[in-house]
């Protein structure tokens, strides 16, 4: 049984073929194979996607931690693109696909002979999605880049840091997550939708960095009211107010406060023992600076414990920031089952919950190629092609 037989799966029917590698198209493709959809990843007969060896794996010769991770409820197709063999088993399947996602540069998949020109001309209703770092056209399309690099583009990396440090790299990656991956996931169903009433698809042009920069919501207010950025560590949102900010317990931890609104500011300053910090929750200046280094005081007094205790029962926005173990198994995401184990291995659930739709994982990562011969079947490729495809190297 694949993912997409799952009885209620909102995707079930949906057919995807995935040319990507990495990060941001994996998981793009992950959330659409775990909402149902049949998700064939299709991987080159050399090195195929880099990620089967990209970081530690269980044992040597097993794929990598991170190939397992996300890309888990699909299926696997080694098919040499280089090939006019493979370029024509590539366009069968295309024929009954509903999308295609690839990441290479800009124009490889058309000079491959698989863009969507080719695909689109015998399946009008494809949705095809390209990712990429700087989008298909602007001066920069065909420069090299990871996540890093579209952070400091955007304009993104600048505003992140503690005031009169240097920019921090983030341990998340915004622009292969939001950009990549649920910014593809979102024209992707858009566009099916469309597809399915109209029965004409469309192309998706998804460049990371655009999709950092159109997000960059409080850099852009600070213009609009300022006419200019503030340096990072000093805008509202990332430690420009007493109310929103990180403060240093005595043990060396952090307390996130994020006391904006006026009752949870009042709050705030009444469990701390100082109610003649109410009016200065979101002063800047002088009175600011002041309000933040007696709140630096007071937290660099006690430990994380006992903030973390005393605020467990006051409703303002404070909390203990957590070491990603501590996350692992707080109570919260434990309640909400954000980590299953599957083959031994703690994944992340889908960071939504659907009325009618329980989660499962009923495939693991596919071993490279693995699903060739019964994809190539359902195909309605004869067993004599296939043994001939694979006799050529094709797949």
């Amino acid at each position: 049984m694949t993912a997409s037989d799952r009885p209620g799966a909102p995707l079930a029917g949906l057919k995807v073929l995935d040319l990507t590698r990495l990060l941001p198209g994996p998981v793009c493709t992950l959330h659409l194979a775990d909402l149902g959809a049949e998700v064939i990843k299709i991987e080159d007969t050399g090195a195929g996607d880099y990620a089967r060896t990209m970081g530690l794996g269980a044992a040597p010769g097993e794929d990598s931690f991170f190939f397992r991770l996300v890309n888990r409820n699909k299926r696997s197709l080694r098919l040499d693109l280089k090939q006019p063999a493979g370029v024509e088993v590539f366009l069968r399947l295309a024929r009954d696909a509903d999308v295609i996602v690839e990441s290479f540069r800009p124009g490889v998949v058309d000079r491959l002979g698989v863009g969507y020109t080719a695909v689109r001309a015998i399946n009008p209703r494809i949705v095809y999605c390209a990712i990429t770092g700087y989008g298909q056209d602007g001066p920069w399309r065909d420069r090299a880049g990871h996540d890093l690099n579209y952070l400091a583009t955007a304009g993104v990396l600048d505003q992140i840091g503690s005031a009169g440090g240097a920019p921090a790299i983030p341990n998340l990656q915004i622009g292969d997550l939001l950009g990549g991956a649920l910014t593809a996931v979102m024209g992707i169903l858009a566009a099916v939708i469309g597809a399915r009433a109209t029965g004409e698809g469309r192309y998706l042009d998804v460049a990371m960095t655009d999709a950092t920069f159109a997000h960059a919501y409080s850099p852009l207010l600070s213009v609009l009211a300022r006419g200019r950025t503030l340096p990072r560590g000093t805008d509202d949102l990332n430690g420009g107010l007493p109310a929103y900010g990180l403060y240093r317990t005595q043990d060396g931890r952090y307390m996130a406060v994020g006391a904006l609104e006026p009752k949870f500011w009042q709050r705030f300053c009444a469990a701390m023992g100082r109610p003649e910090l109410e009016p200065f929750g979101l002063a800047r200046g002088e009175a600011g600076v002041r309000t933040r280094r007696e709140l630096e005081a007071l937290f660099a007094s006690q430990p994380l414990a006992h903030w973390a205790a005393l605020f467990e029962t006051v409703d303002c926005g404070v909390t203990p920031v957590l070491t990603f173990e501590e996350a692992m198994t707080h109570p919260q995401l434990q309640a909400r089952g954000m980590l299953r184990t599957i083959e031994g291995l703690p994944q992340f659930a889908p960071p939504l919950k659907m009325s009618g739709v329980d989660f499962a994982v009923r495939l693991p990562a596919p071993k490279v190629g693995a699903d060739g011969m019964a994809l190539l079947r359902a195909a309605g490729f004869m067993d004599a092609e296939i043994e001939a495809l694979s006799a050529q190297g094709v797949i």
